[in-house]
């Protein structure tokens, strides 16, 4: 059903990929789609009542988004190391729990990138440290005020409705 895959172009953290696919009808169709490491995201739980969220700055959609802390996977590291070094640099936070609660595709349709969430908890607070031009701020909320920004529509980042709302449902069902 998949052809060859041909790079496109290479962005060194991604790159644009042509591949050739068969398709139902019979005929070989072309598609591009950005092939990516995968990342992950954090839950940053503060205590019971309370997440940690931070206000990013997105040049893609040109707006700054309320998200879960994220960050890509750099070559041969684990996921939990990733997870725990993306945590204290965007946050400041230092987790004494980290626990993978789920993963999923984020934009299927055209980016391979699977998302690792992670929820932790028993946060030790610390120094940020963000990478060069990264304008990150952090924002801890009530859970209850992060669910209200979801529906006023200030939360619109997937991975952040994803991480919120799955662990909601898990609050609620367990």
């Amino acid at each position: 059903m998949f052809g060859n895959r041909e790079t496109v172009w290479d962005a060194g953290l991604f790159r644009v990929v042509r591949r050739q696919l068969e398709t139902s009808d019979g005929k070989t169709r072309t598609r591009q789609y950005v092939d990516h490491p995968g990342a992950v995201t954090i839950l940053p739980l503060i205590d019971e009542d309370h997440v940690c969220l931070i206000e990013n700055v997105r040049t893609a959609v040109e707006e700054t988004l309320l998200e879960l802390p994220a960050g890509t996977l750099e070559p041969g590291e684990d996921l939990r190391e990733t997870a725990h070094r993306e945590l204290a640099e965007e946050t400041g936070y230092r987790a004494g729990k980290l626990d993978k609660l789920h993963e999923f595709y984020t934009s299927s349709g055209i980016l391979n990138e699977r998302m690792h969430l992670f929820v932790a908890t028993d946060l030790m607070p610390g120094e940020t440290c963000l990478d060069a031009g990264e304008q990150i701020v952090t924002r801890p909320l009530r859970w209850d005020e992060a669910l209200a920004q979801i529906r006023e529509g200030r939360i619109c980042d997937a991975k952040t409705l994803v991480g919120l709302l799955y662990y909601d449902w898990l609050k609620r069902t367990t």
